[in-house]
């Protein structure tokens, strides 16, 4: 699905380079769960927003779904990220002024489906997140554990090929942290292709391999699990 060939980032200003990504290389198959870790500025994020179409690299090639798309125009790349990609971020990213099942629909919206069948969409996704109840709420009306698995929700209701997970138990307790992972393990189970940058041991162990990133390279991989 993701072939990341030397892929290279840098960043300039009039006086400083800084390289975030130093000729990184790596596949991810198709159903796989894979989580990208290491400290902070080692170069976690960046590669994400290559992988989700959010930014092009300063070389190398990026191949997603056996295309390269490493210089793809901004048009190219929008259109792909809707069409294929959902993205959850540490910080829900939630519009406040939208209820739940508002800011659920919008992918659906984007992609110009039917409003008969974005609402039968949308009641699909919130019961199968357990939080159909709350679907006429506000995101400031709902506890962190409920914001997460409404945007959740809200990256899986396209189907899309992939789910992009940016620290996603990262402003949660244990408890909830723990019922977002499941969630993210269950859509595995059942076939969604999962990327996720994280700082928690606790939470790499849902994924089948382990990336490791140190200084914009890549310093290692762990197989932690067979795929089924």
């Amino acid at each position: 699905m993701i072939k990341a060939e030397k892929l290279t980032k840098v960043f300039r200003t009039d006086e400083v380079e800084t390289t975030a990504l130093n000729e990184v290389s790596f596949e991810i198959h198709k159903g796989e769960f894979v989580a990208i870790m290491g400290p902070s500025g080692c170069g976690k994020s960046t590669l994400l927003n290559i992988l989700g179409l959010l930014d092009n690299p300063s070389g190398g090639k990026y191949s997603f779904l056996d295309k390269e798309v490493g210089k793809s125009s901004e048009r190219q790349r929008a259109n792909l990220r809707k069409e294929n990609i959902g993205f959850v971020f540490q910080n829900f990213n939630l519009i406040d002024e939208l209820t739940v099942f508002e800011n659920v629909e919008l992918p659906l919206i984007y992609l110009g489906m039917p409003s008969k069948d974005r609402r039968k969409r949308v009641n699909e996704v919130l019961e199968q997140m357990q939080i159909a109840h709350r679907s006429k709420h506000f995101p400031l009306q709902l506890s962190g554990g409920q914001q997460q698995r409404v945007a959740v929700a809200r990256a899986v209701v396209a189907k899309p090929a992939l789910i992009l997970a940016d620290e996603p138990t990262g402003n949660l307790d244990s408890a909830h942290g723990e019922e977002v992972m499941n969630l993210l393990n269950d859509l595995n189970v059942n076939g969604t292709t999962i990327i996720m940058v994280t700082h928690s041991q606790r939470d790499a162990t849902y994924a089948q391999r382990v990336i490791r990133l140190f200084d914009g390279q890549i310093i290692n991989e762990n197989i932690t699990k067979n795929i089924l």
